[in-house]
C-alpha cells in the first residue's frame, strides 16, 4: 500500500498550504528590506550628479524612496504577521500529519489494543491545535465550511492492514522519505553557506581594499566602502536569518537518528515494540526537534 499527502485530510492541507503562503511572504518581505537598505547606500557613492531645478537631486531621491520602502515593507510585515502565521501552520500542519501517521500505522497511543482510537485520535489532535490556538494559531476550519473529516479513508484502510504492510508502508512512505528530505537540505544549506560566505568573504576584502586606498589617499571618499560594506552586511543578515550553517548539523544528526530509527524497525523490531517506536520516530522529525537541534548547533 501506498500512503501519501494526498491522503491526509484536508485541515493538513489547507494548514499547509497557509504555510507555504505565509514562508515565501515572510522570506520574500526580507529580502526585499535588505536590497532596498543596499540600494540607499548607492546614491553616495555615485560620482555624478542629476538635478531637477536647483536644488532638486534626482539621483539622492532614489535613496530617499529605497529608506521609504524598507519602512513601509516593515510596517505592512508587522500588521501582516506572516512570520508568525508560517511559523504556527508549519507547526500545526506537521503535528496534523505526524498524528495521522501515527493513527494509521498504530503508533502510540493508538496501539492496536487502545479502546476506540478514532476518538482518542479526535480528542488527542484537538489537545494539540488548542495549545496552538492559545499561541496565536487560526484554525482554518473558522474561515471554511469544508474542512473534511480528521480521518480519511485511506487512513483507515492501512489501519485496517496487517502489521507488516503498516510497517512496510511507514518504513518507505514516511521514514525514508524524511530521511530524503533531511539529506537534501543537507546539500541545499551547503551550497547555500558556500555561495554566501564566499560572496561575503569578496564584499569585505573589496571594503578592505577600497580603505587601504582611502588610508593611502590614493582615493578620495569613502563612499565605495561604504557600499561594499552595506552589501557585505546585507549577504551576512540573510545567511542568518536562514540559518544555513547551523539546520546543516542539525539535519545531518536528525537523519542519523532516523537512519538508526529503520535498520531497527527492518531488522530486530517486534509487533510490541512497534507503537514507541513510531512515536519515537515521529518526535524525531518533529520542527520543535529540529529547531532545538539548530539552536544548540549555532
Amino acid at each position: 500500500m501506498v500512503f501519501r499527502n494526498a491522503d491526509l485530510p484536508e485541515l493538513f492541507h489547507h494548514t499547509d498550504a497557509i504555510a507555504i503562503t505565509s514562508q515565501r511572504e515572510a522570506v520574500n518581505t526580507t529580502r526585499v528590506q535588505l536590497i532596498l537598505l543596499l540600494i540607499g547606500t548607492v546614491p553616495a557613492a555615485l560620482p555624478w550628479h542629476a538635478k531637477l531645478g536647483t536644488t532638486f537631486q534626482l539621483i539622492d531621491a532614489v535613496g530617499v524612496l529605497a529608506y521609504a520602502g524598507v519602512l513601509f515593507t516593515t510596517y505592512l510585515a508587522t500588521r501582516r504577521r506572516a512570520k508568525s502565521h508560517w511559523q504556527l501552520n508549519r507547526s500545526a500542519a506537521e503535528f496534523i500529519k505526524s498524528m495521522c501517521w501515527r493513527y494509521s500505522v498504530h503508533g502510540s497511543p493508538f496501539d492496536t489494543n487502545a479502546p476506540h482510537p478514532e476518538a482518542v485520535f479526535a480528542n488527542r489532535l484537538e489537545e494539540g491545535l488548542q495549545e496552538l490556538r492559545k499561541v496565536g494559531w487560526t484554525d482554518p476550519r473558522d474561515l471554511t465550511a469544508d474542512s473534511g473529516g480528521l480521518i480519511t479513508e485511506s487512513m483507515r484502510e492501512l489501519r485496517n492492514k496487517a502489521f507488516t504492510v503498516r510497517k512496510e508502508t511507514y518504513i518507505r512512505d514516511r521514514l525514508i522519505e524524511q530521511r530524503t528530505w533531511y539529506r537534501r537540505r543537507q546539500e541545499v544549506s551547503r551550497r547555500a553557506t558556500l555561495l554566501w560566505s564566499s560572496t561575503i568573504a569578496v564584499l569585505t576584502s573589496l571594503a578592505l581594499l577600497s580603505a587601504l586606498l582611502r588610508t593611502f589617499s590614493v582615493t578620495q571618499s569613502f563612499a565605495l566602502t561604504g557600499v561594499l560594506s552595506a552589501a557585505a552586511a546585507a549577504c551576512l543578515a540573510w545567511n542568518e536569518i536562514r540559518r544555513h550553517h547551523p539546520l546543516i548539523s542539525a539535519h545531518s544528526l536528525v537523519e542519523e537518528d532516523l537512519e538508526a530509527m529503520q535498520v531497527a524497525m527492518e531488522t530486530t523490531l517486534t509487533e510490541r515494540q512497534w507503537p514507541s517506536a513510531v512515536f519515537e520516530t515521529e518526535r524525531i522529525v518533529s520542527p520543535q526537534h529540529t529547531d532545538w537541534l539548530a539552536r544548540h548547533q549555532m
